[in-house]
């Protein structure tokens, strides 16, 4: 065994026992009762240690929030995409907001509103997930909107649904909320088939831009210069 800071056990050891205690600590009082001391206290180290390993407090949120959420994000990675693009979206989603509901101070951590944005590798592989879905659907013709815009509304829409069912108490959550918000955000950002013709020239420009990437022949001025075009019929 390797010895690391203050005759702790090695490092590796030494911050999962901060973040386990950390975890607990938001757990039981929410984010205003992780304070220094206290998870010094209750990962009996010195107040040092955490500066060492986190930096600073929003350092240690951030790493609580990639802690408790790492292994939901190798889940939703390693499962094998549904065949129907918008139907493997709505299965994202309603991984996403069961997430939030079964760990609401991870899920606080992650949206808390004015905060600086986290740039955990757990979070930035969550949207890159939601992003590579969302892409999907746009290259088989179906996406009325840029991926980008898409994303951003899913995200909004996803965060605020969690956020209205946590502010309640449990038994008195309406079940349908998010199905409904759900099926009303798809309906906004998806064609119903695959566009067949020209009538959804928005669903044609969005589809073949993201079909670019794979696109050959094309110089980097070309590629651009579509991209471009593209982007503004859409």
């Amino acid at each position: 065994m390797t010895i690391g800071f203050e005759g702790e056990a090695g490092g590796g050891d030494l911050r999962a026992r901060v973040l386990d205690a950390a975890s607990r600590i938001i757990a039981s009082g929410g984010i205003a009762a992780l304070t220094t001391r206290a998870v010094a206290s209750a990962a009996s180290v010195q107040a040092p240690t955490l500066y060492r390993l986190f930096g600073d407090k929003r350092g240690l949120l951030n790493a609580v929030a990639e802690h408790g959420q790492a292994a939901f994000i190798a889940g939703k990675a390693a499962l094998p995409p549904h065949s129907d693009p918008v139907q493997n979206l709505a299965n994202a989603w309603d991984s996403y907001v069961a997430f939030g509901l079964a760990h609401p101070a991870v899920f606080a951590i992650m949206n808390e509103v004015g905060a600086p944005a986290s740039g955990s590798p757990a979070m930035l592989a969550g949207i890159a997930i939601l992003r590579e879905r969302v892409e999907r659907i746009a290259r088989a013709g179906r996406l009325r909107m840029p991926v980008e815009r898409a994303v951003a509304l899913i995200h909004a829409a996803g965060v605020g649904a969690v956020t209205t069912l946590l502010a309640l108490p449990e038994d008195e959550r309406d079940p349908q909320l998010s199905p409904t918000t759900r099926d009303a955000v798809l309906a906004s950002i998806v064609t119903s088939l695959p566009t067949q013709d020209h009538a959804d020239l928005a669903s044609l420009a969005v589809g073949l831009r993201a079909h670019l990437d794979t696109a050959k022949g094309l110089t980097p001025g070309e590629r651009l210069l579509l991209c471009e075009l593209l982007d503004r019929l859409a």
